[in-house]
């Protein structure tokens, strides 16, 4: 039905708001009743039903509503209005179908080491990793949990589970097993000032003072044991609830009885832009090597473990890259820059953007995007040519735009 769907729409037009019908509803979140109850209007993530934003009564919900280029259909105000919730309060978001890897047996911690450029975390800590191609090119970003030299927790995205699968299988030797656990667990993301006032109550055995990038595994939330990851895609003080489908309703319904507000998915791509956050398959492809992707802190050369495209990177780094990820932000009028816009500088060609979106705490578009090198320097001018017209565009420095020195997300 999907494929179907996919090949006769190969030339359609594929507005940045519609969601295609065909083969809906068929993977579910135990919250899902819930988020229909609150108004969410869903968007498909490799078949995972997540909300993309809440609807109130009266907001027309129509799939022609969203056949349209522009920013501001139906979902703008709600939209705003969920970046808002939390920025100044608290928001609540089910990332439903994170794909889930268990890696154990003797030297599994080697495994994983083997294959990312970045270094493990110790136990008792979460760290994103990046994982190369032998060119040193961006193959995926998983987080990872080294919990004992035997046994590794990898969490990555809804859409890399069968890709981030057969990176892990491919490579596997002998005594080495990797288990699938996306079916089994739900992922609530709790973000905003007054996330740790609203858990504080309702949690036992965690330590909510414990610092960012700490994960605890001993504990309840609502009276139900899950594990509680001090991260966040949205930049605000955040925590990740890691519970089992069956806690995960009785856990959201105290969050949102204390106060927490359901927000979506494009909500959070607004903040995590905002942030300068990398989404995979956009901003993360091999299109781009860890270092043109702006990745140094996690590319660690020195590392003893000689992991895929290492020869390549140090290559690089002597004779430097010829691209580099930059923030814009856009004069973009009433639509943003999508994937893939081009960016010029006169009548050359000198990059392209890798996604854009409104940020609504800094009030402005913005667009994330790879450009020629010399011209990745703050305040460079550029035109970003958004559905055939060109808007100018200005290279920010290399930092968040929100909370740039993230004071908010470590308080």
């Amino acid at each position: 039905q999907k494929g179907m769907e996919v090949y006769g729409h190969e030339y359609a037009m594929h507005f940045p708001w519609h969601e295609w019908p065909a083969g809906r509803n068929k993977k579910l979140s135990p919250l899902h009743s819930r988020l229909q109850d609150a108004g969410a209007q869903f968007g498909a993530y490799n078949g995972w039903e997540r909300a993309n934003w809440f609807a109130q009564a009266g907001d027309d919900t129509s799939e022609e509503s969203t056949q349209t280029w522009d920013r501001a259909g139906p979902w703008e105000r709600r939209i705003r209005e969920e970046c808002e919730a939390v920025r100044d309060n608290c928001g609540i978001l089910a990332i439903t179908g994170f794909s889930r890897y268990h890696v154990t047996g003797r030297g599994a911690r080697e495994f994983v080491d083997g294959l990312t450029a970045s270094r493990l975390p110790k136990p008792g800590r979460i760290s994103l990793a990046y994982f190369p191609d032998n060119r040193g090119r961006i193959l995926t970003e998983m987080s990872v949990m080294a919990w004992s030299e035997e046994e590794v927790g990898l969490i990555t995205a809804a859409t890399a589970q069968w890709h981030d699968m057969e990176i892990l299988t491919r490579q596997a030797p002998e005594g080495i097993t990797i288990t699938d656990n996306t079916k089994e667990m739900e992922c609530l993301l709790v973000t905003g000032p007054n996330a740790r006032k609203i858990l504080e109550p309702i949690t036992e055995g965690h330590d909510l003072s414990a610092s960012w990038l700490s994960i605890s595994m001993e504990g309840t939330v609502a009276g139900h044991k899950c594990a509680l990851a001090r991260v966040s895609f949205a930049g605000e003080l955040s925590w990740e609830i890691h519970c089992s489908n069956d806690a995960a309703p009785a856990i959201w319904d105290a969050i949102t009885v204390a106060g927490a507000k359901p927000f979506g998915m494009w909500a959070l791509n607004s903040l995590r832009i905002e942030k300068g956050y990398r989404a995979w398959k956009g901003d993360l492809s091999t299109d781009y090597s860890l270092l043109e992707g702006g990745l140094d802190r996690f590319v660690k050369l020195d590392k003893e473990v000689d992991f895929p495209g290492k020869a390549a990177m140090l290559a690089e780094k002597q004779q430097g890259v010829a691209k580099r990820f930059v923030t814009l932000t856009v004069n973009a009028g009433a639509c943003d820059a999508p994937y893939m816009s081009t960016l010029w500088q006169g009548d050359e060609v000198v990059g392209e953007t890798t996604s854009g979106a409104w940020g609504y705490r800094v009030n402005a578009s913005i667009a994330l995007g790879m450009l020629r090198t010399d011209l990745a320097v703050p305040g460079t001018e550029i035109e970003v040519e958004i559905y055939g017209q060109r808007h100018k565009a200005v290279v920010q420095e290399d930092q968040p735009l929100w909370d740039p020195k993230n004071a908010r997300l470590r308080a």
